[in-house]
C-alpha cells in the first residue's frame, strides 16, 4: 500500500503579534538581516574610497593643469595684468584692441595662409604615398617607415636642423644650389620665402601621419567591393573616385579636423627657426600670444588672443562634426 505523504504544518504564532510585525515573511529576524547589509554598505564604502585614492592623482593633475588654467586665464583676458603688478579690470577692451591691431591681423593671416596651404597638401601627399605603398612590394616596410620616422621627431629638433641646411651662407641646401648653377636663396632669412618654407618642413613631418592613418583605412576597405567595380569595367581612376574615396569619408574628416588644430596650433617650429620673422612674415597666432604674454609682459592682451583662437578651434570643430553628420552615407561596409 504507498505510503500517504507527511502533512505540512505552519508555525504557531503568539496571540496580538503578526508574523510580519516581528519575524519576515520566511520566518527570518530584520534585525538578523540587517547585519549582512549593513557590511555590504561598508565594503561599498570602502571599495569607492579606494577607487578615489587610485585616480585622486589624476584628477588633481587634470584640473590643476588644464581646467584650473583654463578659467583663470578666461578671467586674466578681462584684466590688465604684467604678471608682476596687481591686475586691474579692463573688461573687453583687450578684445576691443585685438581687433584694431594691425599685428594681428598679420597674424591670423600667416596662420590662416599656413593652413590652407598646409592641410590640403599634407593629406593629398598622405593619400598618394598610401596608395603607391598599399600593395606587395618590395621593402614596402622599409619606405613607410622612413616616411614616418620624421614625424616622431619633435618640432624643435627639426627646425634646429633645417635651420643649419637652409642658412644662407653656409647651409647645404645653398650649396647643392650653387652646384646646380641655381642663384643662393634667402629661405629662412627671405620675407616672401619664409612661410613656404615653414610649410614645407612641415610637410616633410607631418605627412607621414597621414600616410599611416591613410593605409590604415585603405586596408579596411572591403575587397568585395573593389572585385564587383573592377568585374564591371571600372579603371584605377574610377575606382579610386567612386569606391576607394567614398569608404575613406570618414577618416578625412577625422585628418581635416586634426590637421587644422595642428596649424592653427603651430608654434615650436616658428620659434626656433625664425622668432616670427623676417618682418613679421612668419609670426602666427600662438607665437604672437607668446609674444605678448612672455616678451611683453601684456598676459592679459595674451590671454584675450588664445581666447579667440579657442573659439575658432571650437568653431571649426563644431563646424566639421555637423558636416559629417549630414554628409552623404558611404558605400556599403565602408569605414563607419
Amino acid at each position: 500500500m504507498p505510503r500517504l505523504p507527511t502533512p505540512l504544518t505552519l508555525p504557531e504564532s503568539h496571540p496580538g503579534r503578526s508574523p510580519s510585525s516581528a519575524e519576515g515573511a520566511d520566518g527570518a529576524d530584520p534585525r538578523k538581516a540587517a547585519g549582512p547589509r549593513r557590511a555590504l554598505r561598508r565594503r561599498r564604502r570602502a571599495e569607492t574610497a579606494t577607487a578615489w585614492a587610485f585616480v585622486a592623482p589624476s584628477v588633481a593633475v587634470i584640473l590643476g593643469l588644464s581646467v584650473l588654467p583654463v578659467v583663470w586665464s578666461l578671467l586674466l583676458s578681462f584684466q590688465a595684468d604684467d604678471l608682476v603688478t596687481p591686475s586691474r579690470w579692463v573688461g573687453l577692451d583687450n578684445y576691443r584692441a585685438l581687433s584694431k591691431d594691425p599685428h594681428f591681423s598679420q597674424a591670423v593671416g600667416n596662420t590662416l595662409k599656413y593652413t590652407a596651404l598646409y592641410v590640403p597638401l599634407s593629406m593629398v601627399l598622405g593619400l598618394a604615398l598610401a596608395l603607391a605603398l598599399n600593395r606587395r612590394i618590395r621593402l614596402v616596410g622599409l619606405y613607410r617607415t622612413l616616411i614616418f620616422v620624421p614625424f616622431v621627431i619633435s618640432a624643435t629638433a627639426q627646425g634646429v636642423l633645417f635651420s643649419f641646411i637652409l642658412d644662407p651662407q653656409f647651409g647645404a641646401a645653398n650649396s647643392l644650389l650653387h652646384k646646380l648653377g641655381i642663384p643662393a636663396q634667402g629661405f629662412l632669412t627671405d620675407p616672401g620665402q619664409a612661410l613656404y618654407v615653414l610649410v614645407a618642413i612641415s610637410l616633410w613631418s607631418g605627412t607621414g601621419f597621414c600616410l599611416v592613418v591613410y593605409l590604415t583605412a585603405l586596408q579596411d576597405v572591403p575587397p568585395s567591393l573593389i572585385e564587383a567595380a573592377k568585374l564591371d569595367g571600372a579603371g584605377r581612376l574610377h575606382l579610386l573616385r567612386h569606391v576607394v574615396l567614398p569608404a575613406l569619408g570618414p577618416v578625412n574628416v577625422f585628418l581635416v579636423l586634426w590637421q587644422l588644430i595642428e596649424s592653427l596650433q603651430v608654434f615650436d617650429l616658428v620659434y626656433v627657426t625664425t622668432k616670427g620673422g623676417p618682418l613679421g612674415s612668419t609670426t602666427v597666432v600662438v607665437y604672437f600670444i607668446w609674444q605678448q604674454a612672455f616678451q611683453n609682459f601684456t598676459a592679459g592682451y595674451g590671454a584675450a588672443a588664445a581666447y579667440v583662437l579657442a573659439v575658432a578651434l571650437f568653431v571649426i570643430a563644431a563646424g566639421t562634426r555637423a558636416l559629417r553628420r549630414r554628409g552623404p552615407a558611404g558605400p556599403e561596409g565602408a569605414v563607419r
